[in-house]
């Protein structure tokens, strides 16, 4: 019996077309690292709303809302900050090491900033209403933010060119 594979090298060959998606996942990414671009451009634009955050907290809630807002705002920059190194160390291995790393990174930064909460949850200065809430529309008020600004082609990879707005 025989079969159109053959096994050569330890891969199937099939048609001539040795292992395409087994050698894709193995190459490192090809691209240009963008990650960092996008993480800047969202550190960037936390650091301009953040007075604007903090003082709606400290009008509502008084200074411990206003340090807890800070802080809040500090785990969600770092965090984005430590997702777009983990992207960017893990494309230059593989793509596969780049989806551990998007799927694994995310449940460790969730674990971190959980820890990091709980850490101070019993502090005299927290005010748990405002960093959850801090926590949460921060996160997701930066990503919807930055959809206006990252480009969806592959002719710009990352943030669209200054002075685009509808590519």
């Amino acid at each position: 019996m025989t079969d159109s594979r053959a096994v050569t090298g330890g891969r199937a060959v099939t048609g001539g077309r040795a292992g395409v998606i087994g050698d894709a996942l193995v190459r490192p990414s090809e691209g240009p690292a963008v990650e960092k671009q996008l993480a800047g451009d969202l550190v960037r634009h936390g650091l301009m709303v953040s007075p604007v955050l903090i003082g709606v907290c400290a009008a509502i809630w008084g200074l411990h809302g206003a340090i807890s807002c800070a802080y809040a705002i500090a785990l969600v920059l770092a965090n984005f900050t430590v997702s777009a190194l983990l992207l960017s160390w893990a494309a230059r291995i593989s793509l596969a090491m780049l989806g551990a790393a998007a799927l694994f990174g995310w449940l460790l930064r969730l674990a971190i900033i959980t820890v990091a909460v709980v850490l101070v949850w019993h502090q005299s200065w927290v005010s748990m209403v405002p960093l959850a809430l801090t926590l949460g529309f921060t996160h997701l008020g930066l990503l919807v933010w930055e959809t206006r600004y990252v480009s969806a082609s592959l002719a710009f990879p990352g943030l669209k060119p200054r002075g685009q707005k509808g590519v």
